[in-house]
């Protein structure tokens, strides 16, 4: 789907400022999605300098913080922090320490896929405590069996939801926000307003900086040890979106790493495995570990997916990714190269809870045959 793009004569910043203004003139319950990483510390400064400019009401807010336990110390202070500011302010502030599921790309050979926070069945391991003014539970929730995207639209049904969600974290989020349907009310289906969707990284940290707001200290340690400013995301460790922290964590904070491991005992296969198909990695050190790559992706994918699907995906989550591979396959066949095979092999191998890396390949491959089919139109129309 072609995305348009359309310029604004105002700044990301009075724009961001501008919407949230607007949630709040609607007069309901206004609901901020707080993570503790750098996008939500944003959207948080935003809302508690309105509130401090006396121009939004905060007795509206309501701020909403899902603990997903494995998480930096520092962003358990973060967090902290600014539970007090907008408590003092006049906002409510939940702490959520709750069962929730995760997919968990660490655990594929004991098949068991998923790590559910705060599991009182491992009590006795957890990476943290939950604090003392934590809730521990609530009669919408389904425990061990919802995961927090599913659980928050329950609870906020009565009002908006902002979230520091933004376009240019990856082209499936800008898809995704080019598709809205806003409707003639101006919101989404699920309530749910993105007032910094069209900043990019860049704009973060110069808001950050010139805002003089002190953030995690885990941002610089990851920094510190080599992982790309476009790369510093943090959230609970055993995603295959965030699972690599692990790959570092022993390095900068040893003893966070050693009670990961006692929560998640695979979770030393991030750094022993870091370079390999098992985490969908395509990096130079790979390529030298494993030389020539001579596999018929192709042929390996049918296979899968046609010939032996039960050899492969042996879990419900696996059949319900390969299901959707399995469309991509039949519906591509013919369109997409041998380098997207790879990737649709690469994917399942990895694991694509949210099916990310199945609708960038079906990006990648659509638009790659629109622009052959249009460059060889104007080709024929010359020689005709």
């Amino acid at each position: 789907m072609a995305v348009k793009r359309v310029s604004s004569n105002i700044d990301v910043v009075t724009a961001a400022r501008q919407r949230i203004k607007n949630v709040f003139s609607n007069g309901v319950p206004v609901y901020l999605s707080f993570s503790g990483g750098k996008d939500s510390i944003v959207l948080a400064d935003l809302t508690y300098k309105l509130i401090q400019a006396g121009e939004i009401d905060p007795s509206l807010l309501t701020v909403l913080f899902v603990d997903e336990e494995a998480i930096f110390d520092s962003i358990e202070a973060t967090t902290k922090a600014w539970r007090k500011k907008f408590l003092l302010a006049g906002a409510k502030f939940q702490w959520w320490c709750i069962e929730v599921k995760h997919f968990n790309c660490l655990n594929e050979l004991s098949s068991d896929e998923t790590f559910v926070c705060w599991d009182r069945r491992k009590s006795d391991v957890w990476v943290r405590q939950p604090p003392p003014f934590a809730i521990r539970n609530h009669p919408q929730l389904r425990p061990r069996i919802d995961n927090y995207q599913t659980f928050l639209p329950r609870v906020t049904m009565d009002g908006i939801m902002i979230t520091g969600v933004r376009a240019a974290e990856s082209i499936q989020r800008l898809q995704y926000m080019a598709a809205l349907n806003m409707g003639a009310k101006g919101i989404t289906g699920t309530n749910t307003i993105y007032p910094i969707y069209d900043w990019k990284t860049a704009d973060v940290w110069l808001y950050l900086r010139d805002q003089r707001i002190e953030v995690p200290e885990v941002y610089l340690q990851m920094y510190q040890v080599g992982v790309s400013k476009n790369q510093l995301r943090v959230s609970q460790f055993f995603s295959v979106d965030t699972v690599p922290v692990l790959v570092h964590l022993g390095e900068y904070d040893p003893s966070l790493m050693e009670r990961v491991l006692r929560r998640e005992p695979n979770a030393y296969l991030a750094m022993l495995y870091w370079d390999s198909e098992m985490f969908h990695r395509t990096t130079r050190k790979r390529r030298e570990l494993e030389g020539e790559d001579t596999k018929d992706y192709r042929a390996l994918l049918k296979e899968m997916l046609f010939v032996r699907p039960g050899d492969f995906f042996n879990t419900e989550h696996k059949r319900r990714i390969a299901k959707q591979y399995r469309k991509l396959f039949i519906q591509m066949d013919g369109m997409a190269r041998p380098r997207d095979y790879k990737k649709m092999y690469g994917g399942l191998i990895a694991g694509d809870p949210k099916l990310r890396t199945l609708r960038a390949i079906y990006q990648d491959i659509s638009c790659a045959y629109a622009d052959y089919a249009k460059r060889f139109r104007k080709g024929g129309e010359a020689n005709g």
